[in-house]
């Protein structure tokens, strides 16, 4: 990790979503976070979720997110290094991003090493107890049986159905969540991290998925979970500075 240089993350654009002028307007604020951000940045992680839906047909790829891209592309040029993480909505990325930009794609999880700090990097998506129902589904979509059937389906019809499919699944466990009287029972997050820290030590397990901004101490004392939250709303972030991970919020009124 070159000095003065940091790390940045940050999870869950769902660009797309939940229409077109929202989704514009959050990739101008994004683009505006990665300018800022430029200068200073070594490596940005974008953990999942980056797009409420994608799918890399052999020669078309889903349209807009241009401002996006170039920004991308302008960093990667500059020799700032892009990882691009599979989340339970873009989970279909596979060679677009790394012959464009260099990027690398994080299938699963990714576990690195910068300034003497151990990181544990994941979407956050099937990890932990319960939940046997999505994780079937996971490793259906992602097998290459469906991925085959799924090229096969022009992408007007394709990317429709897609974008139906998600937007039902994203209100289906906001409603879901919203009845429960105790919506920690929902935080398997942690749990899976106090697990994982008794077969091998992390300073730093770092997740999106959740929607949650967390930054907590784990049941050894010393390795910390956190969780990147959203750009929906709250437009959360974290940064490693070689020696802390901290969770900001870039240009949020509504957040101190």
């Amino acid at each position: 990790m070159p000095t003065h240089k940091k790390l940045y993350f940050a999870s869950d654009f769902h660009l797309g979503a939940p229409s077109y002028a929202s989704s514009r307007e959050r990739e101008s604020m994004i683009v505006m976070w990665l300018n800022s951000i430029k200068a200073d940045a070594a490596e940005v992680f974008l953990m999942g979720d980056v797009f409420d839906f994608w799918f890399e047909y052999k020669y078309v790829v889903p349209k807009g997110y241009l401002r996006f891209f170039g920004k991308l592309a302008e960093m990667a040029d500059s020799g700032i290094k892009i990882y691009l993480f599979k989340g339970n909505h873009d989970m279909w990325m596979f060679d677009y991003f790394q012959k464009e930009l260099g990027a690398t794609i994080i299938s699963d999880e990714l576990v690195i090493e910068r300034n003497g700090k151990k990181f544990f990097l994941h979407h956050g998506d099937g990890l932990g107890p319960g939940d046997q129902y999505y994780k079937f589904l996971k490793k259906f979509f992602r097998s290459k049986f469906c991925q085959w059937l799924f090229a096969r389906i022009h992408p007007n019809l394709g990317v429709g159905i897609a974008d139906r499919w998600s937007n039902h699944s994203r209100d289906t466990n906001m409603k879901k969540e919203s009845k429960q009287q105790n919506p920690l029972r929902f935080e398997f997050l942690p749990a899976f991290c106090n697990e994982q820290i008794q077969k091998e030590y992390y300073d730093f397990m770092i997740f999106g998925h959740r929607h949650r901004t967390e930054n907590m101490l784990l049941s050894n004392g010393k390795s910390r979970y956190i969780n990147l939250g959203e750009w929906i709303y709250t437009r959360s972030y974290a940064v490693f500075d070689g020696e802390n991970v901290e969770i900001k919020h870039f240009g949020n009124p509504n957040v101190a």
